[in-house]
């Protein structure tokens, strides 16, 4: 009675299992092939923001090897008019604290850090904050050890600074 609904009663129902089964491998390879696609593009897009951290911290290593140690720090004018003297601050290159490149001594500079002294006597705590302002780009950069390397340059402490730095990791201690 019912025979005739077991497709493996008929003699030629073979070629309809095979098909199945070569329509299940394609649309299995398509949806693997779009799925693993849209993951290698994530990956790449992640990979050169790496790189451009990578490129970022290794100019600012460069720039600590090529900086001469800075002999003026200020300079001051004297108004005719008032005959009150003003302090104009000439920024230092904050690049030579190990994790700060272009962009986030940009970032600094901006909020009004523009030299060594400013950055050390500013807390890590406030810097993440300027950091995690800028958007995700900047957020993964750890600061804590960036006022401690400027009171090093601040102070004129080069040699201790170059061999501190040579044990931090990317401007951290981890």
């Amino acid at each position: 009675m019912y025979q005739h609904f077991n497709p493996f009663a008929s003699g030629d129902a073979w070629w309809q299992h095979l098909l199945m089964l070569v329509v299940a491998a394609v649309l299995g390879y398509i949806i693997g092939y779009i799925s693993a696609k849209s993951k290698v593009e994530k990956l790449q897009t992640d990979l050169q923001a790496l790189e451009i951290d990578i490129d970022d911290c290794q100019q600012s290593k460069k720039a600590i090897l090529a900086t001469p140690v800075p002999s003026v720090k200020a300079v001051t004018y004297i108004t005719p008019v008032s005959e009150t003297v003003v302090a104009a601050v000439l920024p230092d290159d904050l690049k030579i604290v190990e994790g700060i490149g272009p962009k986030i001594e940009k970032l600094l500079n901006n909020e009004g850090i523009l030299t060594y002294d400013q950055l050390a006597t500013t807390s890590p705590e406030r810097i993440k904050e300027i950091l995690v302002a800028a958007g995700p780009r900047f957020q993964m950069h750890n600061p804590s050890t960036w006022p401690e390397q400027s009171a090093y340059a601040r102070d004129g402490k080069w040699e201790e600074l170059k061999a501190w730095q040579d044990e931090l990791n990317k401007g951290r201690t981890e």
